[in-house]
């Protein structure tokens, strides 16, 4: 049996976020006095490092550890087994984005493995896994933490669940949640008035710049703030079925919704100019700036994502960069509501959120 002191660690994925994630870990292991911290697997979709002995992964070589692996990752059901029987407290870092891994949370969960992940999936899909992995949590007597998966490393979970575990009501949420999106309408619409470039063209160099995914499309249909909506939804109260079960604007015109490719997508985008010209035209006239938001409305049970106008005072209007912003009404903030503000998106913050979860677990173990 290993110490009481030692916790293992499980990570699933190894991309973006994950490889600054293991730059933070590495850095908090060999900082950590009272706990010792053993990296005993980790995968990507198609490599794994792990041993029958649980025998700690070097976490000063672990990229190229894996990348040179000739071991297959694990199924879960097989993984959810072989972390459970360490007889060690483990704790399983997602950072994927993983539908299948999100619904196997309740097996892990309930075998007392710790959760700590961005993965939005699991706590945006049916509402019924929702329910399971909250139930299973409890039964298996195991922690999680999904701070990274609404605004990255910023503190919108942890502050939705206090408001709410301290016994305020929130009555409503709304806020600019996607980077990607805040990047493009304050280029494409700035306060100033003047500047702008045209839509398509404000869309391929957010792209160029690493700001939206492979194929802009995916950014562009709402889909991604509608998850991180549905997840500050029930955290509010609301049932919400799932992130399709309420309006949400796509950006891509009709006609581009089936091309091919990403590529393609971009090479035909400039067709459709016009149409979001006339938007912002038509704010500009009423003196505000067109930006794409979020808004949660508790007591009407409305929630929705899309366009709005904005004065140019308004803080959602200001926002710079690819800044997020969120705007919490509640009854004891009143009328002036809690606001919080900053990056949301990018490899190191989002690990940081993951890092900072990690440590409310291990604080807890």
């Amino acid at each position: 049996m290993a110490s009481a002191r030692q916790v293992n660690i499980a990570i699933i994925g190894a991309g973006g976020v994950g490889k600054c994630f293991l730059s933070q870990l590495e850095w908090l292991a060999a900082r950590r006095q009272n706990q010792k911290l053993v990296l005993t697997y980790i995968a990507t979709s198609k490599k794994a490092v792990y041993s029958d002995s649980y025998s700690p992964i070097a976490l000063d070589s672990v990229v190229s550890t894996l990348s040179s692996s000739s071991q297959a990752p694990l199924a879960l059901p097989k993984l959810v087994d072989y972390l459970a029987a360490s007889g060690t407290k483990t704790v399983l870092v997602d950072n994927t984005s993983s539908q299948d891994i999100a619904d196997a949370y309740p097996s892990f969960l309930r075998r007392g493995i710790s959760i700590v992940t961005p993965n939005k999936k699991a706590f945006s899909g049916s509402y019924k896994l929702w329910q399971d992995i909250f139930a299973a949590k409890e039964e298996g007597g195991a922690l999680l933490y999904h701070e990274a998966s609404c605004g990255a490393g910023l503190p919108v979970i942890s502050t939705i669940k206090d408001l709410v575990e301290t016994g305020d009501e929130v009555t409503k949420i709304e806020g600019v949640f996607s980077g990607t999106m805040s990047f493009l309408f304050n280029s494409f619409a700035p306060t100033s008035g003047a500047g702008g470039g045209k839509w398509s063209a404000e869309v391929a160099k957010a792209k160029e710049l690493g700001y939206t995914e492979p194929d802009p499309r995916d950014d562009l249909n709402g889909l991604d703030v509608a998850r991180k909506l549905t997840i500050l939804a029930r955290y509010a109260g609301l049932e919400v079925e799932s992130p399709t079960s309420f309006p949400v604007q796509s950006l891509i015109p009709k006609e581009l919704e089936s091309v091919a490719s990403g590529d393609e997508f971009l090479t035909r985008l400039p067709e459709f100019d016009a149409q979001m010209e006339e938007v912002k035209a038509e704010a500009q006239k009423e003196g505000k700036v067109v930006r794409f938001v979020g808004s949660i409305d508790v007591a009407s049970k409305q929630v929705k994502v899309g366009l709005e106008k904005f004065d140019l005072s308004h803080p959602i209007a200001a926002l710079k960069g690819s800044d997020n912003i969120i705007s919490f009404y509640t009854k004891r903030y009143g009328s002036n509501p809690l606001i919080i503000q900053g990056a949301g998106a990018g490899g190191d913050v989002t690990a940081m959120g993951v890092t900072s979860d990690l440590l409310k677990v291990l604080a807890q173990l």
